[in-house]
């Protein structure tokens, strides 16, 4: 792998998951709202990157983190928002130590070191991930409804 670094620093780089640590895959949008609102709020926060061409996002939490995570998503959230958890067993292609805003594999914030076990931190993003799944699909919501408001508005007005 640093091998792979020293001669092209932005190539992806797949890497065996659950031994160091998980990953959680969710929506590019959710992602991205998860990130921004535990940046805002100073909440611990892991390694992140995003996976522009599938339109993901990934949050890197402690190996062994599956049930915690999954149990606090649960407490938080009357519907599970949508999220894929990858621990032992999985592949996952991270960003090259230098990738450049317009590739494919970039991250939001860069692992500094081994990310430490701590409850606060799978808290915080389950929390966040619930908020930022619920901000989104009520956009979304929000958006069908003016659409569809303003297709009737134009319609009165054409007749």
């Amino acid at each position: 792998m640093r091998g792979c670094w020293a001669a092209d620093p932005r190539r992806p780089y797949a890497l065996q998951a659950g031994r160091f640590f998980d990953v959680v895959v969710v929506g590019e949008r959710v992602g991205l709202e998860t990130f921004d609102q535990l940046q805002r709020h100073g909440m611990p926060l892991g390694p992140v990157m995003a996976d522009r061409a599938s339109e993901q996002a990934g949050f890197f939490l402690p190996s062994g983190s599956q049930s915690t995570f999954g149990r606090m998503v649960q407490q938080e959230a009357d519907e599970t928002p949508e999220y894929r958890y990858l621990g032992e067993g999985s592949l996952v292609v991270v960003p090259g130590p230098m990738p450049l805003a317009g590739d494919r594999f970039v991250w939001l914030r860069a692992p500094m070191r081994r990310p430490e076990a701590t409850v606060s931190r799978i808290a915080a993003l389950a929390a966040m991930f619930v908020a930022a799944s619920s901000v989104v699909a009520r956009a979304d919501r929000y958006g069908r409804e003016q659409s569809g408001a303003s297709a009737e508005s134009e319609a009165t007005h054409a007749r």
